[in-house]
């Protein structure tokens, strides 16, 4: 063996003895990495509040979670354990308003683009003749909004009449009203008149609630508020006043008030609670015409 082939063997003796551990440590360094593991999915919170005149149920959807909420109504009224029987959801909360007698909606319905109930459709709204001072702010009341913004989906709280978001369709809609947040709107749409003594919900009285709220960062509030049984029925729920607060201490930026008084009424997780009591303290579990649906997309 040649002086230089010596000199090169030994060059590659050295490197290999030096790099063997470097590339040991670099190999260990690697394989001790842990593996992180993907965040859980967002889900539905439930939370139970219980309050000096009332019990609050309080349903938060997470934005960008794997929940759609959609309306659903009824060819005739049903309670909101027969929806349950129809579709396939996580909960269910009561929405729009109706006419008990002939069982048509007062309140505005749109459903994957087609328009199921418009209150102009019902005979004993639009001819009452005691309502006909008020028609133009029903038909304009605040109504809870999905739209479908290229894949995007959004949700929103507005009068019937505002335009739809830019770029954005709208996919479905239930009315309901006044809006509560940012503020109170139970004159402009009709449900309160002080001139002429006017309070068609009993707005600034306790009484079982339902209301739909959205958060700063997009999540949806679904409320129901229930009496209690010790507390005497005519103290007993929330005022709209009050209502509105109580939806602004949950996070709310947007909220609106969906049917409420005996037709208040929640579904979640196997379990319905309803609001109103009649005169012995039992549930009334009232039917009704539309309602939100919480469903796995």
């Amino acid at each position: 063996m040649t002086t230089q082939v010596k000199k090169i063997w030994l060059l590659s003796l050295t490197l290999v003895s030096f790099g063997m551990p470097l590339l040991f440590k670099l190999h260990s360094s690697i394989s001790k990495v842990p593996n992180v593991a993907p965040p859980p999915p967002k889900t539905i919170s439930y939370e139970q509040r219980t309050l000096p005149q009332s019990v609050v149920h309080i349903l938060s959807i997470p934005t960008d979670s794997r929940f759609l909420i959609t309306p659903a109504i009824s060819d005739k009224v049903a309670t909101v354990d027969e929806f349950t029987k129809q579709h396939r959801v996580k909960a269910i909360l009561n929405a729009g308003f109706f006419d008990p007698v002939n069982q048509k909606s007062t309140s505005h319905v749109m459903i994957s683009g087609r328009v199921v109930a418009n209150p102009q459709d019902n005979p004993r709204l639009i001819n009452n003749p005691n309502l006909k001072p008020y028609l133009s702010k029903i038909f304009n009341r605040t109504e809870f909004r999905r739209y479908l913004c290229g894949e995007t989906v959004i949700y929103d709280i507005t009068p019937h009449n505002e335009s739809p978001l830019a770029g954005c369709q709208i996919v479905d809609v239930v009315g309901g009203g006044p809006n509560l947040l940012p503020e109170l709107t139970s004159e402009p749409e009709g449900f309160v008149d002080k001139a002429n003594g006017r309070d068609a919900i009993d707005s600034n009285r306790p009484s079982s609630r339902t209301a739909i709220g959205i958060t700063d960062d997009g999540n949806i509030l679904l409320v129901m508020v229930a009496q209690k049984p010790n507390v005497r029925l005519a103290k007993s729920g929330m005022s709209l006043p009050e209502l509105a607060a109580f939806m602004q201490t949950l996070g709310a930026k947007k909220a609106m008030n969906l049917d409420g008084g005996s037709s208040s009424s929640l579904y979640y997780n196997g379990k319905t609670f309803y609001g109103k009591l009649n005169l012995v303290r039992k549930p009334i579990k009232r039917q009704v015409k539309s309602v939100l649906l919480v469903q796995e997309n």
